[in-house]
Parts: C-alpha cells; structure tokens; sequence
C-alpha cells in the first residue's frame, strides 16, 4: 500500500483495530439474520509525510448510501456550534446577500440554515440523498454527488464560486484528499477563504481516542501533514484554532497563494512548532498506541463482565460510529450491554453492526432504569449527563470508557 498523498510505501502500523462492519451500517430486524460484511480496520503511519491513514477496504459509495443514519441536527451543541461559527465568519470576512457560501459535506442543512436566514446566498453539496433531502425541505439548495476537481469544475462552469468555501469533519472521509483540495482550489474565489474543520491527530493519540478510527475516516489529520497537503495544490493556510468538538479538533483557514489581501497569524507558527515539539514529525510518536488501547479494552470488558454476574442492568447511550468502533474491538455484544439508547429516530429501532445490540428511543431507559449507562459518545459527556440527570434517582451510574474507563457516582 503506498501513502494517499506522498506515494511512499507504507510499512509502518499504527493500530490494528482488526475486523468489523462499517460503523454506521446500521441492521434491520431482517437483516440480524443475513450474513454481514467485515473489512479490516488496519491504520497506517506514512514515515515520510505522517500522512495517518486507513488500508481503503471500504469503498465510499458503499458508505454513504441512500440510507445513511447521521443527521448533524440531532446534536444541540453541534447547532450551537454551527450557529456561533456562522455569526463568526459572516462578522470576519464581511459576508453579506452578494456572497456565496458552498458547504462540503452539508448534511440535513443543520449550518447553512444559519447563514440562509441571514440572507446569504449558500450551496450544499452532499452525497447522501436522504440528508440532502430534508436540507432541502430548509430551503437549502444542494448537490447531491461527492466533491473533488470534477464536480468542481462542473460548477465553476455554471458561474458558481464561493466566498466561504466550509467543510466541517469531511476532509478525513475523503479517500483522494489531493484531489478534494484541488476541487476546493478551483471551487475558491480569487479572494475567498476555505475553512475547514476535523479532529486533531495530536488529540487522538495523546487522550486515546482509538475509537475515533473507523472506515469512513480514511485520514487522520495533523496540521503540519495538512498544510504539506494544501501546499501542493497551491492553497495557504493563513490561520488556526484549536477548538473542543469531537474531543479537539482543528479550524483551518486557506487562501489562494497568489492572494495576497490576508496576513499570516502568528497561530500557524505557533502550531507548527506545537506539533513538533510533541514529536508528530517522528515515527516514535506513534510507536505504543496499539497497548493503550488494549487496555481500554480488558478495563471495560472486565467491568461490564463483573457487574453482569452481579445481575446489573447495563445500557448505553448514543448509537454513536464511535461507539461501534469501541464494541466491536473489544467484541462486546447484546449478552452485555441490554440496548442502547438514542434521539436519532433513524437509528431506533434498527440494531447496531456487529454487536446486535438494540437502539431504542430515551422513554425505553426512562422505563427500564438501568444501573449503569455507559456513554459512547464521549465527547458529548456533559451535554448526555445533563439530559440524563434523572438516572440518579433510582441510583444510576454514569460509565465513560474513554480515554480511560471511569465510573461517575
């Protein structure tokens, strides 16, 4: 396998997550008794451009189907986060109705609704038609079909350029990243801005978040590796930030090369050195992931086997993809944890991958009270225990498995 960016021969392992479905191939009661499709989930490091990426077992227009369960609107933090980012870059780069705002990956609308009701002219391109189907009931207009140089092309060819050309966690669930840079190189106005936003690999590896690799991730992003990536279709980023979501992630900010109206921030250098200080630019680095993770997983196994034979009721909450990466490692099933609880009505009552554990609505944890609730998507921890808060009073415990297993009394 060579490097999806710098062509080098890839030999150097970064983790094993061994084998399982894709993590958002939600089961039908139909389908419990059809046989499934696993691909290996084996993670690369590339030595020469630290390029962290996926063995592309699983083909993307396998992934995102007609019937693809995330809707982004289903998070409240998630629209709070993309209604602060609106008031945010509308205020900085002075957008107004002659704007044009194109968002990749765009999903049900739940960010260009924000702009749309500033009047701002917006685009959605997404390749699910379920999801694109009810941003269209937003009134957001949107392109169903995946971006790289050739849909790039075809709009530039109808007179459509953006201002703000916005991507939030799509530039890890591209399985060619240099040639969605190159359709955004091509897609960008002579002075317009390119952000986009997706987890930090130094985030990942430092606070063991093995259970964000899936297969619809196929890169695993340290800014240095993405400026590398954005440098060779002659884009500059100009500016970063660090911000929470998704365990941290990154806010990247790019410009043409040739447009010389934005100034550098000093946060780029600063990053850059931040990176290397830690040791990103050396494959030791990444040396060592594959035990932490491990343990993550004899600790939760071991628990939910003791409180199991201590006759506990033990669900979860959130039919996260993360979720199904951390059971289906640890090859946890429904004999363990009862069912899993979820806001997403098209999640419920479908089972998840691999495991076969049940996805109800939040009245059947209501009604069944369990001891333990365990929260797989660990990043939204404050926003689940303040929604869930009424556990305690049958004497309910919180459960976090990530990065280490703690138990919340």
């Amino acid at each position: 396998m060579q490097c999806r960016f710098c062509k080098t021969t890839l030999s150097h392992v970064f983790i094993d997550l061994i084998n399982s479905p894709a993590s958002n191939s939600f089961l039908t009661k139909e389908q419990l008794n059809e046989p499934e499709t696993f691909y290996p989930l084996k993670i690369y490091t590339c030595h020469q451009c630290f390029l962290v990426q996926v063995d592309e077992y699983k083909k993307s227009d396998a992934i995102f189907n007609s019937d693809y369960v995330y809707f982004s609107s289903y998070s409240s933090s998630w629209l709070q986060h993309a209604k602060a980012y609106t008031d945010k870059m509308t205020e900085r780069f002075g957008l107004n109705p002659s704007s044009k705002v194109v968002e990749i990956a765009s999903n049900d609308g739940y960010l260009l609704q924000y702009f749309h009701e500033k009047n701002i002219p917006v685009l959605g391109i997404e390749p699910t038609a379920n999801t694109a189907e009810v941003a269209a009931k937003k009134g957001i207009e949107t392109v169903v079909d995946f971006f790289g140089v050739k849909l790039a092309r075809e709009l530039v060819s109808k007179n459509i350029v953006a201002d703000l050309l916005l991507g939030n966690n799509v530039l890890a669930h591209v399985p060619d990243i240099t040639d969605f840079v190159g359709g955004m190189k091509i897609l960008l106005a002579s002075k317009g801005v390119i952000t986009m936003e997706f987890p930090h690999l130094m985030q990942l590896v430092d606070n063991n978040q093995f259970d964000t690799i899936y297969h619809e991730h196929f890169s695993y992003l340290s800014f240095g590796t993405v400026q590398k990536i954005f440098a060779s279709r002659e884009l500059e980023l100009f500016d970063v930030e660090e911000i929470p979501t998704h365990g941290g992630s990154l806010r990247i900010y790019a410009k043409h090369v040739e447009d010389n109206s934005k100034t550098i921030s000093e946060n780029v250098a600063k990053l850059l050195k931040k990176e290397a200080d830690k040791g990103l630019n050396s494959t030791e680095y990444y040396n060592g992931f594959q035990a932490k993770a491990l343990k993550v997983k004899l600790d939760l196994t071991e628990f939910l086997i003791d409180s199991k034979r201590n006759n506990k009721k033990i669900a979860a909450y959130g039919a996260a993809a993360k979720g199904n990466t951390l059971l289906n490692y640890c090859g946890i099933k429904n004999d363990l944890i009862d069912y899993v609880a979820d806001a997403n009505p098209h999640k419920q009552n479908k089972w998840l991958p691999a495991s076969h554990i049940p996805v109800v609505n939040e009245a059947h944890l209501k009604n069944d009270k369990p001891d333990y609730v365990i929260i797989l998507p660990w990043n939204l921890k404050e926003e689940v225990m303040e929604q869930l808060s009424y556990i305690k009073q049958w004497g309910g415990t919180f459960v976090i498995p990530i990065p280490a297993l703690q138990i919340i009394k």
